[in-house]
């Protein structure tokens, strides 16, 4: 479909314009691309052609119990973007084979890899289905809460952390924290909460990487704590992992551990310097709270890094929204730059904040001195 831009004369720099129109264009493309590669993960075509190797449409229809002729305008598709290889394009359409590369079977295909992205196109599919409420709230000032999301929101968060969890959680984040790591390895056994543990992967990981620990993983949202039971099922820490459906805020908690964490889940608290005070209050003598979250560029920008711009979207559709659903709130959104955290960190009676080094990641971890 043609689109025709009527641009009055002297509007303005008909190359900046024109820039914009490829931009935009490009971005278009990018977006359809995003989609077609949640339809991939859903029906497991990239799955099935990862395990099974090249297949004309009709093959992998079959393997994957699809519609030969949407299989084939997918498969075709995903050729013309470049994602897909096919062996040869001057064939019969039905007699085309298809397969993926091994480069782009580890991003589709391989959950534990760090550079597994399928889970994003997911998520933005769960985004799309509330943009008529966004629209409301933008409007009413109101907001759409994590649970409105959905289980697929909920899921591919889950799974796209899951790989830093697993990989650099405990290897690089506590490891590199001299004091921290050397407690969760000692006697008597040391405790760590996970405050807003969601899908349960990051507790998990702390207690594969320190066998000693205790590990509770606490959240409110029910349906994240069922699934963080669900993923602790074979993992073979199932003796010193809790989950609950609790408030960090419990009195009942207060100087129970060493270690605190609250990992990507600041940002989206609707009160986070009391979330702090909770998570301080957990504290036993001696003991650290760390905060992994967006890193966001120091200082604003326009335009922006990449990151930044990541950033924004995420806040613009998701954690901005589900941060004003519950009032008062701080509308903190995912872009909480580190002076944003100090500030909150002060107001909760923190004397000290240290920014670690992470990167290069998604991550900035700040360690919380009470």
């Amino acid at each position: 479909m043609a689109t025709t831009v009527n641009v009055p004369a002297g509007s303005g720099n008909t190359d900046q314009r024109d820039a914009f129109v490829g931009r935009l264009f490009e971005q278009l493309l990018g977006a359809m691309d995003v989609f077609a590669i949640y339809l991939g993960q859903r029906l497991g075509f990239y799955g099935k052609l990862a395990a099974g190797g090249p297949a004309t449409s009709s093959e992998l229809a079959e393997r994957a119990g699809t519609n030969e002729r949407y299989t084939r305008e997918w498969l075709e598709q995903q050729a013309a973007s470049g994602i897909l290889e096919v062996d040869d394009p001057a064939k019969d359409a039905q007699q085309r084979r298809f397969h993926i590369s091994p480069a782009h079977a580890e991003v589709l295909t391989d959950a534990d890899s760090l550079n597994y992205l399928a889970p994003l196109a997911s998520a933005f599919a769960a985004l799309a289905r509330k943009t008529d409420r966004l629209v409301e709230v933008y409007r009413t000032g109101e907001g759409v809460s994590w649970g409105e999301f959905g289980a697929e929101m909920r899921e591919s968060q889950a799974a796209g952390n899951r790989p830093f969890f697993l990989h650099q959680l405990g290897q690089q984040v506590l490891a590199g924290i001299t004091e921290i790591d050397e407690r969760l390895r000692a006697d008597p056994q040391a405790r760590v909460a996970d405050i807003a543990c969601g899908g349960g992967w990051s507790t998990i990981a702390v207690a594969k990487r320190y066998p000693k620990v205790r590990v509770d993983g606490f959240d409110l949202d029910t349906p994240s704590i069922e699934l963080a039971r669900t993923n602790l099922r074979g993992s073979g820490v199932e003796d010193r992992v809790q989950f609950e459906v609790r408030d960090a805020a419990d009195p009942g908690l207060s100087g129970r551990y060493d270690l605190v964490l609250i990992v990507e889940a600041l940002h989206d608290m609707s009160q986070p310097v009391e979330a702090l005070r909770a998570a301080r209050r957990l504290l036993a003598d001696g003991g650290s709270v760390v905060v992994i979250d967006e890193r966001a560029a120091e200082k604003f920008a326009a335009p922006g890094d990449d990151l930044d711009r990541f950033f924004y979207g995420f806040s613009l559709l998701c954690c901005l929204p589900d941060g004003m659903s519950r009032q008062p709130s701080a509308a903190t959104g995912t872009v909480m730059r580190p002076e944003t955290l100090r500030r909150y960190a002060a107001a909760a009676g923190f004397r000290e904040v240290v920014v670690l080094p992470m990167e290069p990641s998604f991550f900035r971890v700040y360690r919380l001195m009470p």
